[in-house]
């Protein structure tokens, strides 16, 4: 494939590093108070303690809105045509969270023992955890979702997003790549890409801490965090308002984020195994994490 440049300073995901490592090394944190992202949305509390990226973070927001108003935007062609949630499409996407979830925690299972001491402990307070996210994929074959189904990125993180110094430009459309391409070209709510986009935020704050932090840097982190996340999810909505794949529903909406939250958290974890058991950490305390943040939910 060819593709134009676009002059930039760097990607997203070098662009928030830079920017969490010069918030801890202000020594502030950033306290977004209680309740999930979308309660922290909502409330859209002021957090001068991040600095300037909360407005690139709400930018990014806003661009993913734009970026998803444009994939749905084509109804005449049927490989881009918006399509509504089906009992029978919501079984297959059950089917294919239900199956990583028991391919995941198998070789967690599988794999404890050989983990490093320090990320054993941690593993461990998951690996009885399958069960209960399992009850959390549930809703997606019982809830009836009023909404559409569109085109997505579909492999969406802040790598895939270049930094121009002012705006930012998104790249890279050709999905996931371990996944076969007509797996890439599946319709898909467009909260996958949303989820994968906070997740990004979580490996940023973290990866600027190590595998055993001190626990006021990490207090401070996941400060930063839950502040950025909340402002871009805050944006993207504000700019999604409306479209044909968002839900009416304050509650459907929340439902499909911690839905697909989970599942991006899942597959890292499984990514991190089989790749990085030094890393493994960091999807293990988002997979802690998102059990309790997303408990109020409904």
């Amino acid at each position: 494939l060819m593709y134009g440049f676009i002059p930039n300073k760097s990607d997203a995901w070098a662009y928030t590093r830079e920017a969490i490592r010069a918030y801890l090394k202000r020594g502030v944190t950033a306290d977004p108070g209680g309740g999930s992202l979308f309660d922290l949305a909502e409330r859209n509390a002021p957090a001068p303690a991040v600095g300037e990226y909360l407005e690139s973070a709400r930018l990014l927001g806003r661009r993913t809105a734009e970026l998803h108003r444009a994939l749905s935007c084509d109804s005449d062609d049927p490989v881009f045509r918006p399509e509504p949630f089906s009992p029978f499409i919501q079984r297959g996407i059950y089917q294919s969270l239900r199956g990583l979830n028991q391919e995941v925690f198998g070789a967690l299972a599988r794999r404890l023992p050989l983990l490093p001491p320090e990320r054993r402990i941690e593993a461990q307070e998951i690996a009885g955890m399958e069960e209960r996210i399992h009850d959390e994929f549930v809703a997606m074959r019982t809830v009836g979702f009023r909404a559409s189904q569109i085109r997505c990125h579909g492999d969406y993180h802040l790598g895939q997003v270049l930094w121009t110094g002012e705006d930012f430009f998104i790249i890279d459309f050709e999905g996931e790549p371990a996944r076969s391409l007509t797996e890439r070209r599946l319709k898909r709510s467009p909260f996958k890409d949303v989820a994968g986009m906070i997740r990004s935020f979580h490996y940023a704050a973290h990866s600027e801490l190590g595998p055993n932090p001190d626990p006021v840097l990490e207090n401070q982190a996941i400060g930063w965090y839950r502040t950025v996340s909340a402002a871009f999810l805050r944006s993207y909505l504000e700019h999604a308002e409306g479209a044909v794949f968002m839900p009416s529903e304050r509650g459907q909406r929340a439902l499909l984020l911690r839905i697909f939250l989970l599942e991006k958290a899942v597959y890292e974890l499984g990514y991190e195994l089989d790749n990085r058991p030094d890393w493994s950490h960091i999807p293990i305390r988002g997979i802690r994490s998102l059990i309790d943040e997303f408990k109020g939910d409904a």
